[in-house]
């Protein structure tokens, strides 16, 4: 029998979350995406609440729809590059048509965010809008949609971690196991820690930017963001049995990339702060 077999499995880790029924779902003749989905949910929520965000700040709450057109696709294009780059071996040998399929997941949320910072520069330079002051307006709808898209790889059975028999486990059917580990059947959801993580630090910035009592300067909410996420993903990262990013000894990149923006962007946050004045961010509103 395998390890984790339901038959061999204590009672609490019955309880775990199934398997997936499918990737995709079917509306008519239309085969969809769970994957895309929930990206697109995700996106949805960050520009209304971006929008809401802006307004308290002073500028029309459509703003945020406008600029959705100049982040979105240098987004994706970042966030799959960086997949393609970090994770190169599953397209080494045969990079087409796989490096395309976004569908099937694979969209670095570093990546995705260099991307579209990108594109947000470009779209405030030609509207003439604070940089810095749109980004704290879009961090907390950044993290809920991080949170909502996190699902998506729950439907594509990918991005969990170790075997475990928890009651909160995840099962995983037999093609998406690695294979060390093909005979157990349940394991860490690490995509689930990370989407309550996400939603905690969606509404700490919110909480941070509203308190009339916190010095703000333009960009704390946006570096907060910044050090929470990668705090958090730094601890799942480390759960997860793929290695995505491998350096020396099979150690992810990716621990070093949060590791180095946490403790990067404290220091800028204690910096600018320790020198005093600048502008207040979040009280115009």
């Amino acid at each position: 029998m395998e390890r984790g077999d339901p038959a061999t499995m204590t009672p609490a880790a019955l309880l775990s979350f199934p398997s997936p029924p499918s990737p995709v779902f079917h509306i008519g003749p239309l085969t969809l995406h769970y994957y895309g989905l929930f990206i697109a949910v995700g996106v949805a929520v960050a520009t209304w609440l971006g929008g809401k965000e802006l307004e308290r700040r002073g500028y029309p709450r459509e703003t945020a729809l406008d600029a959705l057109l100049y982040v979105i696709i240098p987004g994706l294009v970042g966030a799959r590059l960086y997949h393609v780059v970090t994770d190169y071996e599953l397209y080494r040998g045969h990079p087409f048509p796989g490096v395309f399929e976004i569908w099937d997941g694979g969209l670095g949320i570093y990546g995705a965010v260099a991307g579209g910072l990108v594109g947000l520069a470009f779209f405030c330079w030609r509207r003439k809008i604070d940089l810095l002051r749109f980004m704290d307006a879009g961090a907390p709808g950044l993290a809920f949609a991080q949170s909502i898209g996190r699902w998506g790889n729950y439907f594509n059975q990918e991005l969990f971690g170790h075997p475990s028999n928890l009651p909160w486990a995840i099962r995983i059917d037999p093609q998406y196991r690695p294979p060390q580990y093909a005979h157990y059947t349940s394991f860490q959801p690490t995509f689930f820690y990370e989407s309550v993580w996400d939603f905690f630090v969606g509404f700490a910035l919110l909480w941070v930017a509203r308190r009339s009592g916190w010095n703000l300067k333009r960009g704390d909410i946006f570096f907060l963001w910044v050090v929470l996420y990668s705090f958090g993903r730094f601890f799942t990262t480390m759960m997860r049995v793929d290695t995505e990013f491998p350096i020396i000894g099979g150690i992810s990149g990716n621990l070093l990339v949060s590791a180095a923006l946490v403790i990067g962007f404290s220091l800028v946050v204690f910096l600018r702060h320790s020198a005093g004045g600048g502008k207040e961010s979040d009280r115009s509103g």
